[in-house]
């Protein structure tokens, strides 16, 4: 079946914020080359899932879905399936020469070719992309987003560090950064569109490096462009993070006072076997000095329960370290090895049940100390971005803070979504804050940031 003009494209996407934005640069692309996208995958001519690899049940749901578009097959022999991002090279032995699930496998770094592997696929033939690069980060390449309030730009792609656990140096290569110049003429575009929040992506943002220019200064660059305009960025790793970047965020009210700072672990033992390249006390230190940098700054991680040779007291080192710290929210999970990486080959030698409870306990931690951190807002006054209706009613609409906290308010008719809104809280759960409509905040003439 060889490709006519107008196909089709459906894309659905897994995984964290950088595969959202690599999704806008595949349809970017595809978009060039005369492909429509549709939200309907029985109507599309070509399905691609776009993939991550950096945990083993993401890759499970991906496995499950390929086996509900069998059907699609069946019902419509021609389309074409395939698989996009970081399971297309760790993967694609298994999905196309054994189990014989999908057209065609493409990685990261090889989007531009897209189109020319559909063709391949259309005409009866594995199309198969999955090189490496060590300078593709897609500058030139305009992403395709709807309008809207949100949007995310990858700043810089793949990652040096090697932590033992992450497969993500191996999917999507070494670093490199992208222009500079061109990322602050993308935010601008934005601007110009009306969107109202960027979040500059990055596996590690602090790495960023553009011939003399550092994170701080794209950062701050980029906070420049407009002043109504909140940023955002994520992610930072802790050996890497400098006193520049945190005087650069308290010294723009539009940058958020929000760092995402995975630890992973409170033991100096488990960091050192999982490459992570600091100390807790190197940690601690970081905090400490963010919050006296930066007024109100909150803070979320990432932790791992279980890592091999993970002891009760190196489970209990991480529990003391989230009391310390008193995080707003964090990501938390079982380990679970990635094959093809340094802890692949280690002896996972702690018991599914034991990971189970530790993980549990870290769980009931977060949510009591998020409970905790949020009852002390009551009371307070905050600006929110009113992103839309909240998920249970329209009577109410929903925000968040600059320290990434949901917000939920009444709905009001002179409210409109984009505004920003100065709210004061009433009530709070562990993950939402309530609050009352004050009024609207006009972005051009005040700060966006209460403790600016």
């Amino acid at each position: 079946m060889e490709r006519m003009l107008n196909n089709k494209v459906y894309i659905e996407t897994y995984g964290c914020q950088m595969n959202l934005a690599d999704t806008e640069i595949v349809m970017g692309v595809l978009q060039n080359q005369g492909y429509t996208i549709t939200k309907q995958a029985d109507d599309a001519d070509v399905v691609l899932l776009n993939t991550c690899s950096v945990r083993d049940n993401a890759e499970q749901r991906i496995y499950g879905r390929l086996g509900n578009l069998k059907t699609l097959k069946y019902t419509k022999p021609g389309v074409v399936i395939g698989i996009l991002g970081c399971m297309a090279e760790r993967l694609r032995k298994d999905l196309i020469e054994e189990k014989k699930m999908v057209d065609l496998v493409v990685g990261p770094d090889e989007y531009r070719r897209l189109p020319e592997y559909i063709d391949t696929a259309f005409n009866g033939e594995k199309g198969i992309g999955v090189r490496l690069s060590k300078t593709e980060t897609y500058d030139d390449i305009i992403p395709y987003r709807e309008d809207g309030l949100q949007a995310w730009i990858s700043v810089m792609r793949g990652c040096d560090k090697f932590c033992t656990f992450c497969v993500v140096p191996f999917t999507r290569g070494r670093e490199r950064s992208r222009n500079l110049n061109s990322i602050v003429q993308e935010v601008q575009q934005l601007s110009n569109r009306g969107f109202k929040e960027v979040t500059l992506l990055g596996q590690n943002v602090n790495s960023y490096f553009d011939e003399g220019t550092d994170f701080a200064d794209l950062l701050a660059a980029s906070a420049q462009v407009d002043r109504t305009l909140r940023i955002r960025f994520t992610t930072s790793h802790p050996q890497d993070i400098s006193d520049k970047l945190l005087h650069t965020i308290s010294e723009h009210s539009n940058i958020c006072n929000y760092i995402h700072l995975p630890v992973q672990s409170g033991s100096n033992k488990i960091l050192e076997l999982m490459n992570r390249t600091y100390t807790v006390e190197h940690y601690l230190n970081i905090i400490e000095k963010a919050r006296k940098i930066i007024p109100g700054v909150s803070f979320s991680t990432d932790i791992i329960a279980g890592f091999p040779a993970e002891t009760l007291e190196d489970h209990l080192m991480t529990i003391d370290l989230m009391q310390q710290v008193r995080y707003d929210g964090a990501f938390m999970f079982k380990y679970s090895p990635r094959e093809g990486t340094k802890a692949y080959k280690m002896d996972d030698d702690v018991a599914e049940e034991t990971k189970a409870k530790r993980l549990q306990q870290i769980i009931d931690l977060q949510q009591q100390i998020s409970f905790e951190i949020n009852q002390g807002q009551i009371g307070s006054d905050e600006i929110i971005l009113i992103e839309g209706f909240s998920r249970k009613s329209d009577q109410f609409y929903s925000g968040r803070t600059d320290t990434n906290k949901i917000v939920i308010v009444p709905a009001d008719s002179s409210i409109t979504i984009g505004d920003y809104v100065k709210t004061k809280i009433n009530k709070a759960t562990s993950g939402t804050l309530f609050g009352s409509f004050e009024g609207i905040i006009d972005p051009q003439k005040e700060s966006l940031s209460l403790t600016a």
